[in-house]
């Protein structure tokens, strides 16, 4: 029996290091061509798998070909975003080996390439999610001088014809709005710009989530200064990255626009500490799971109190302005999101186990708590093997233990990292808020890991519209839901319990100052 799991794993060793695994054209080229092939069939026009979006009155984007010309069946256009999506994340894992045997290119000429696949997503109908219809009905309210967070779209649209409203579709009709206000205001101006058009509104929506996208790469780059492998992996981690395109861009979700502010608050951490407090101040005025990048920058300036103090005043001005004096009502609202477990996780082969013993309610508090528990236990774990390297832009002989921006985009990547692998809820277009700083960071376990997680969920939710399937694509995809996707997310945990084994499972200690007081209590004289 052993020396058949030795074959096996020696074949697995020999293919890994095989010359066309770190062949950098066969690594472009998967990813070209799964791009290519999910545009082709967001091209096709609604299906399945393509929103509806209602009729467009004009010659803006999204374009797709008329209904009456081509529509796909499920059993066409769901296989080929699953072998789109193999194709891109094996090209990706190509490119990544290459960059670690040497492959240097022309880093504008990548960004270039990444930058057109991206524009291309975004001007053909989103796909797999209706979120951006939900955003579209948010701003729609706004528009028509009503509150999102106390009014759901579905509240309207039955009780009279509205035409962005009636094109929205489960599950979140009957859900009010969980964004923070700068969101908010982003799904009011794609609105108003829309005009009361579905279709144009939600053209708006993906320009909000295209341009910060490139803004997000191209501050990447930026940060990486002239270290030119740093470079080619920011490229790869985000504007290149066919999974985060897809995920993303394809679903045209507010992630990009609520990371773009963090990045922004990085940006300026070597510079200014106030304005780095602006940045993640707004950020948290989008999304408050943003949070992670607050306190990793924090913690960036933890041994300098003023800079510290500038950090947290920065970022308590859009703060108190946003959830102080305009929508008090939003950070209230974030808290909606909490109890919810998503399919895919490592979550719902807990909840089948546990739910017949203890009930619903009982069990889905558990799991939450344990989340919790596990993420603290996953932060301690990645914070010990994670390698240390400098963050470019400071001379090279500088401590990275040191170094403010460092220490923040490593913590970063740690945290976020960790929330995304143990939270019941997870879907693939939160992991951007790991990409980006992983970018930043010397080669570690946990590229292949995001790259694994990333496929595994975006397999998943090829068929996460709440339309209805036959009964033969509703079981395949219910196995690669719940069944293959779960158990990948429940090996990450174990490849990260791995590595830290394997690098010396070191066990938290005392704090120096709490050991120092002990040792000194002991050495006092008694009496």
């Amino acid at each position: 029996m052993r020396s058949e799991v030795g074959g096996v794993w020696g074949w697995l060793r020999r293919a890994i290091a095989a010359p066309w695994t770190t062949n950098h054209r066969l690594g472009l080229g998967l990813i070209v061509a799964g791009s290519a092939l999910i545009l082709a069939v967001a091209f096709c026009g609604p299906s399945s798998v393509a929103l509806k979006l209602g009729p467009r009155d004009g010659y803006l984007p999204p374009w797709y070909l008329p209904i009456s010309v081509l529509t796909l069946n499920e059993w066409v256009c769901v296989p080929a975003l699953w072998l789109a999506l193999i194709a891109g994340a094996v090209g990706m894992w190509i490119c990544w080996r290459a960059i670690n045997t040497g492959w240097r290119p022309n880093n504008r000429k990548l960004f270039g390439l990444g930058a057109l696949l991206s524009i291309l997503t975004s001007l053909v109908p989103p796909m797999t999610s209706a979120d951006v219809l939900m955003y579209a009905a948010y701003g729609r309210l706004q528009v028509l001088g009503l509150n999102p967070y106390d009014i759901t779209p579905a509240e309207i649209f039955r009780q009279e014809y509205d035409p962005v409203l009636i094109w929205t579709e489960r599950p979140w009709q009957d859900t009010p709005s969980v964004y923070g206000p700068l969101a908010s205001g982003s799904q009011w101006l794609a609105a108003w710009l829309g005009n009361g058009n579905m279709h144009d509104t939600v053209f708006w929506l993906q320009m909000f989530a295209l341009l910060p996208f490139l803004v997000i790469g191209a501050l990447a780059v930026l940060l990486a200064h002239d270290n030119h492998k740093i470079q080619t992996r920011a490229v790869l981690f985000t504007v290149l990255n066919p999974l985060m395109i897809w995920s993303v861009l394809a679903g045209a979700h507010n992630e990009a626009f609520t990371l773009v502010f963090a990045i922004v608050g990085l940006f300026f951490m070597r510079r200014s500490p106030f304005l780095a407090g602006i940045g993640i101040g707004l950020a948290g005025t989008v999304k408050v799971s943003l949070v992670f990048y607050g306190i990793a920058m924090a913690w960036g300036y933890r041994r300098d109190w003023r800079k510290l103090l500038q950090l947290v005043l920065g970022a308590a001005i859009p703060l108190a302005i946003a959830y102080g004096l305009l929508v008090p009502q939003a950070l209230l609202a974030a808290g909606r999101n909490t109890g919810y477990i998503s399919a895919g996780s490592w979550a719902p082969w807990l909840q089948w186990a546990l739910t017949p013993v203890f009930g619903d309610l009982p069990t889905r508090g558990f799991i939450g708590w344990a989340g919790w528990v596990l993420m603290v236990i996953v932060i301690w774990m990645l914070s010990r093997v994670m390698p240390w390297r400098l963050v470019p832009g400071v001379p090279e002989h500088h401590d990275p233990r040191r170094d403010p921006l460092t220490i923040a985009v490593r913590t970063a990547a740690i945290l976020t990292a960790s929330w995304l692998v143990t939270s019941p809820y997870t879907l693939s277009w939160y992991d951007l808020t790991t990409w980006v700083p992983l970018g930043l960071l010397a080669v570690s376990r946990l590229d292949v890991l995001m790259i694994w997680r990333g496929l595994w969920l975006s397999l998943a939710y090829v068929t996460g519209r709440s339309v209805q399937f036959s009964e033969p694509m509703q079981s395949v995809a219910a196995v690669i839901r719940d069944g293959l996707c779960s158990g990948a997310q429940i090996l990450v945990l174990v490849a990260i319990v791995h590595w830290w084994w394997t690098w010396g499972h070191e066990l938290p200690r005392q704090p120096a100052w709490l050991r120092r007081a002990r040792q000194r209590e002991a050495s006092a004289p008694v009496g």
